[in-house]
């Protein structure tokens, strides 16, 4: 089917769900979750497949195995396509709407030290001018830290902000009348060409 957006419903979905995560509320509404947020997200991501990849689309389920958060459900519906180890574009939609990035979202000891020993060389300045124009076209950085400089660094390094990275991605919103019709699909095909370089940079990083 071809994509036409996702409705509004997909986004009161999710804020009901913020209040009422059980399973019970679960089951008397995943028909609206099937029709409203999964198949325009399957739509979505077979859309931009020739041009980015096959994405996976995320189970519903939260693990629970190791969270103090008991509640069942995630409270957004995300998709992934991958070009490393933790690294690839993503998409979700949540109560909050629709929103785009991409980055590295997890990497091992290893691959951890090939990022940081690249962004210590003279590479590490297009990952620098890379993430300063992203940030100042309006996409915000995110990813988990480090409180102090990684072991065997200067805190002083030029480049010290992104050396404490332990993921790094960016992301932004894409607005709701955009988000419900079909023009969703060429804003997060732009979204996702115009962070294409960082993910390449990452990719040769962590591949």
């Amino acid at each position: 089917m071809t994509f036409e957006g996702f409705p509004m419903a997909a986004v009161d979905f999710y804020e009901d769900l913020e209040m009422n995560n059980t399973k019970a509320w679960w089951d008397e509404h995943k028909n609206v979750y099937r029709s409203a947020v999964v198949r325009p997200m399957r739509e979505l991501t077979d859309a931009l497949a020739d041009e980015f990849g096959e994405a996976k689309v995320f189970r519903p389920n939260r693990d629970l195995r190791f969270s103090h958060d008991k509640s069942p459900y995630k409270t957004h519906q995300g998709a992934y396509v991958s070009t490393a180890a933790g690294c690839g574009w993503y998409v979700q939609i949540s109560a909050d709407g629709l929103r785009t990035g991409g980055g590295f979202y997890r990497a091992d000891g290893a691959a951890l030290a090939r990022l940081r020993a690249r962004i210590d060389s003279d590479a590490g300045a297009e990952l620098a001018r890379l993430v300063v124009d992203l940030t100042a076209d309006g996409w915000v950085l995110g990813g988990d830290t480090l409180t102090t400089a990684p072991r065997g660094f200067d805190r002083n390094h030029p480049r010290i902000d992104l050396l404490r990275h332990k993921s790094l991605s960016v992301g932004r919103r894409v607005d709701d009348e955009a988000m419900v019709s079909a023009a969703a699909l060429e804003h997060v095909r732009a979204d996702w060409n115009a962070v294409r370089p960082l993910v390449d940079w990452l990719t040769e990083t962590l591949r």
